[in-house]
């Protein structure tokens, strides 16, 4: 569809097993990668917070799904831990049907057929339709408290402070979402991250170490003043893109010590140019506001591997007679040399500038963005630069989307 909306990359395998005729099979016989075998790698999806723009990451899954390439492990913010409950909540067979029903029931039906008019009526069609969100929200997903006090001002309850009602995003996640298959062990590990209210505190529940549920979900997209916070354990949290609106660094800081493909999904812009009107300065606080820290996060993870690289040879190189201490046991640890692939896959939609594309569900806008992330996400995987050799003490190698 030629409009408004819209503009990929490197990446690499898994369901911990290869298929005849499968990505892994088509792609590897020629390949090496650093010392090790890239099937046993494990393999994360980082998905961030963006509204109406995670149907990009939706048809991203849809490219990963259809090549083996199933995640061990998501994390996600927001609208990334809606999907990411909707893929790691259900068995293979549904994964992409729960995705597509979710996004088809949230998606506001046009009042043109988006790919047979001009861009002008395109544009127009998408502002009514996210007019209407507005005054009347999003079939289950959220719906105006009608007759609250809280916008007049007025205190209420603080389960209620928002504009916003979630009730009806609880009934559909119980619905789509598998909580006990989800929770089950050998499945895809999933971490949710959300921000208390009271400390400020960055929080992660990841389903390796609790029962996950609807709450944990919609607790991390509770994004103020639209949606209320959700209560978790007597705590009350919000969106945590509000402290960190791309979860990669907590994968980056995982502890495992084991070589990762990484695919980073950006929703966000932080480069833009410089903008002119209402529209645009708001469009462009917007991108810098939630775009990915992706940069720095990734040279302080680079540094720390160069400093365990050094630990490395200290070990090495310290006297047998000093034995097999505890405290060498733990520098042995502390110097394991992981790598971190990343494959960075953003979303280029221009959303002719506006504001609101974060709640623009118009149907038309929500395939586009579903087809682009998918066409991105394939050709990330035909380049597959992942698969590619690379130094045994390489800490972090980021492959960009290619341009064709």
């Amino acid at each position: 569809m030629k409009n408004g909306l819209g503009k990929g990359h490197k990446s690499r395998t898994v369901d911990k097993t290869s298929m005849p005729g499968s990505w892994y099979g088509s792609h590897m016989k020629n390949s090496s990668m650093k010392n090790s075998d890239p099937r046993k790698h494990r393999i994360a999806l980082v998905l961030q917070g963006g509204g109406a723009l995670g149907a990009y990451q939706a048809g991203i899954y849809q490219a990963l799904h259809e090549h083996e390439l199933t995640p061990d492990w998501i994390v996600g913010t927001s609208i990334g831990a809606i999907n990411a409950a909707l893929i790691a909540g259900n068995p293979r067979a549904i994964r992409l049907s729960r995705l597509k029903e979710f996004w088809e029931m949230v998606s506001h039906r046009d009042s043109v057929d988006m790919q047979k008019v001009p861009d002008q009526a395109r544009r127009i069609n998408t502002w009514l339709t996210t007019l209407d969100t507005m005054v009347h929200g999003v079939r289950g997903f959220f719906s105006p408290r009608r007759f609250s006090l809280f916008p007049l001002g007025m205190a209420v309850p603080p389960d209620e402070a928002s504009l916003y009602d979630t009730t009806e995003l609880s009934a559909t996640l119980k619905r789509l979402v598998d909580f006990d298959y989800l929770n089950t062990s050998g499945g895809i590990r999933l971490t949710i991250n959300a921000l208390k209210v009271t400390s400020g505190e960055l929080v992660s529940f990841d389903s390796v170490s609790q029962n996950l549920g609807v709450e944990h979900i919609m607790a991390s997209g509770a994004l103020p003043p639209g949606f209320p916070p959700i209560r978790v354990d007597g705590e009350l949290y919000w969106d945590g893109g509000l402290y960190s609106n791309t979860p990669l660094e907590t994968v980056l800081e995982d502890e495992a010590g084991v070589d990762t493909l990484c695919f980073m999904v950006d929703l966000w812009s932080a480069e833009g140019p410089e903008p002119t009107t209402l529209d645009e300065v708001q469009t462009r606080q917007k991108d810098v506001m939630y775009a990915s820290r992706s940069k720095q996060h990734i040279e302080d993870y680079r540094r720390m591997h160069n400093l365990r690289c050094r630990l490395r040879t200290l070990e090495s190189r310290l006297a047998p007679e000093l034995g097999d201490t505890s405290e060498l046991a733990e520098m042995a640890e502390l110097a394991s040399e992981p790598t971190m692939h990343i494959v960075r896959l953003p979303y280029s939609g221009r959303d002719w500038h506006m504001a609101s594309k974060d709640i623009n569900f118009s149907r038309g806008s929500i395939e586009w963005r579903w087809e682009q992330g998918y066409r991105d996400a394939m050709r990330a995987i035909r380049h597959a630069g992942w698969v590619n050799f690379v130094p045994s003490d390489t800490g972090v190698v980021v492959h960009e989307l290619p341009t064709s």
